[in-house]
């Protein structure tokens, strides 16, 4: 299997992860505690990207074609 990175919380009496995932006994896990503020931050941060996306990529803006693209 190969690494991945699975968002999980700790209810105060065991790590729980925070969507469905199949995990084989014994599986080997590296658990990384973040503080407080950085799930705060990170959570602002994804909402500021998401909008400027959808600003980027709105119904009102244009679609280009591959000849639109310039290699400069």
């Amino acid at each position: 299997m190969n690494a991945i990175t699975l968002n999980a919380h700790f209810d105060g009496e065991r790590i729980l992860l925070d969507e469905p995932f199949e995990l084989a006994a014994n599986t080997r896990l590296i658990v990384t505690v973040l503080p407080q503020d950085t799930v705060i931050e990170r959570t602002a941060w994804a909402q500021v990207a998401a909008a400027g996306l959808a600003r980027a990529y709105g119904v009102d803006e244009p679609e280009y074609e591959l000849a639109d693209v310039k290699n400069e």
